[in-house]
């Protein structure tokens, strides 16, 4: 099949066989799971060997929050690319994106692009430590992939189990870097009070996310804005993935009230265009200019261009309702059908972008046979359903129902014990792990 052929090619040219860990094939089921797609359109994916899928699986890993290939978004990205990409000048777009991303967070003043997440936090921090003039950061949460996160595994390989892969090695990352980035538990503002008691005079950023599988408890995102005020950190609010699901904008508009110093957007804002952005209080983005942060791509059109589609679609049509009541119906599935054949199952996340696990030694060969049954219906899934615009409730009763059929054959595994021979691939691998 093209689809396992062009697997065996990328594995030999590719360390690791994709750009991105969430779409390596063996986080799934591989030998199953197609890995390539030829087209995509709305919801549907169709693989090299031209097999048609409803996807109810990533999303593009949360990007892709309008659907596949959005006319409206597309009809604005190819008349930006007739008429320049790139050029000796600016484009016009960037300064109305800045414009509106304010206007949708009006404690932020001022806004710099970058092109995909892990950058724009690598931004965010290095203009925290360039305005405050210190080196340490406090997070809780996931965060990217680059030198100032993965330090936090300096001198240990335990400090970002409950966000990475568990044991996973900062090889590449200069051992001078030790001890600057230091994590604390969700809800659990105690551990940042012990950060702050130890490091406050250091503390440059104190970095979070808004909510990922819980939302914050009372007074907890409160408490983080008190410490960086006492200690004078910057907040940086990481809405990567958050973004765009809950209103059009950061979720902290809607989870709390309390207002960072800056925010990271990315994934969503450009409906799967290369597009991110940091904006912040004018007083910490104006030190971006004590340090050099520049990029020739940063410049290009097609991304702001996207981004700007996506929002005015966004919040013209209310996305973010349609996909909270879709998500709503997919959770109470899940934990419906997960009752009825006999599994302790756990729901959780957002309502646009949740999971399902449950208890099980072997829970990861479910997983691949889940993925394996879903897939025979003509359905992409996973044990995580991260919606779209372009979802509708037939596509969630289609989902539902398949989920029915495919819950009832791990069931019959289980019976069984021969979950493991009724693999066609192989068990999904344990991949990326969040704390809330």
């Amino acid at each position: 099949m093209k689809s396992f052929e062009m697997q065996d090619r990328g594995r030999r040219l590719i360390p690791g066989l994709t750009q991105l860990l969430s779409k390596r094939p063996d986080l799934y089921s591989l030998g199953v799971w197609p890995g390539y797609y030829s087209k995509a359109k709305g919801s549907q994916i169709w693989d090299l060997d031209g097999r048609q899928y409803l996807d109810m699986s990533i999303a593009g890993i949360g990007a892709c929050i309008l659907g596949y290939a959005d006319e409206e978004v597309d009809d604005a990205v190819i008349c930006a690319i007739r008429q320049g990409v790139a050029s000796s000048l600016n484009c016009a777009e960037e300064v109305e994106l800045a414009e509106l991303l304010c206007e949708l967070h009006p404690w932020a003043q001022m806004v710099r692009f970058a092109r995909c997440g892990g950058e724009a936090m690598s931004i965010a921090v290095r203009i925290a430590r360039a305005h405050t003039g210190r080196d340490i950061v406090a997070f809780c949460g996931y965060h990217g992939w680059t030198d100032w996160y993965l330090a936090a595994n300096l001198g240990t390989t335990e400090n970002l189990d409950g966000y990475l892969l568990p044991g996973l090695e900062p090889a590449g990352v200069p051992r001078g870097l030790t001890g600057t980035a230091v994590p604390f538990r969700y809800n659990h503002p105690e551990e940042l009070e012990a950060i702050v008691k130890s490091s406050g005079k250091n503390l440059a950023a104190i970095v979070l996310e808004p909510l990922r599988s819980e939302f914050p408890q009372a007074g907890f995102i409160e408490r983080i804005r008190e410490l960086a005020n006492q200690c004078g950190a910057v907040m940086i609010i990481d809405e990567v993935s958050a973004g765009f699901r809950l209103c059009s904008g950061g979720a902290h508009l809607v989870v709390h009230s309390v207002e960072p110093d800056m925010a990271v957007f990315s994934k969503a804002m450009g409906n799967g265009y290369a597009i991110a952005a940091v904006i912040g209080r004018e007083e910490c983005m104006q030190s971006a200019q004590k340090t050099f942060i520049s990029s020739t791509n940063w410049t290009e059109r097609v991304g702001p261009t996207a981004a700007l589609a996506t929002i005015r679609k966004h919040r013209r049509e209310r996305v973010h309702e349609r996909l909270t009541s879709l998500g709503r119906r997919v959770k109470a599935g899940w934990e419906s059908i997960g009752h009825k054949h006999g599994f302790n199952i756990h729901v959780s996340g957002l309502d646009a972008m949740s999971h399902f696990s449950f208890e099980d030694q072997d829970f990861l060969s479910y997983k691949a046979y889940f993925i394996q049954c879903m897939i025979e219906q003509g359905i992409l899934a996973s044990n995580l359903c991260y919606l779209m615009n372009s979802h509708n409730d037939a596509d969630v009763d289609r989902y539902l129902e398949a989920c029915d059929v495919s819950f009832s054959k791990m069931a019959e595994a289980r019976s069984n014990k021969d979950i493991n021979r009724r693999l066609k691939g192989k068990p999904a691998i344990s991949g990326f792990k969040r704390l809330a």
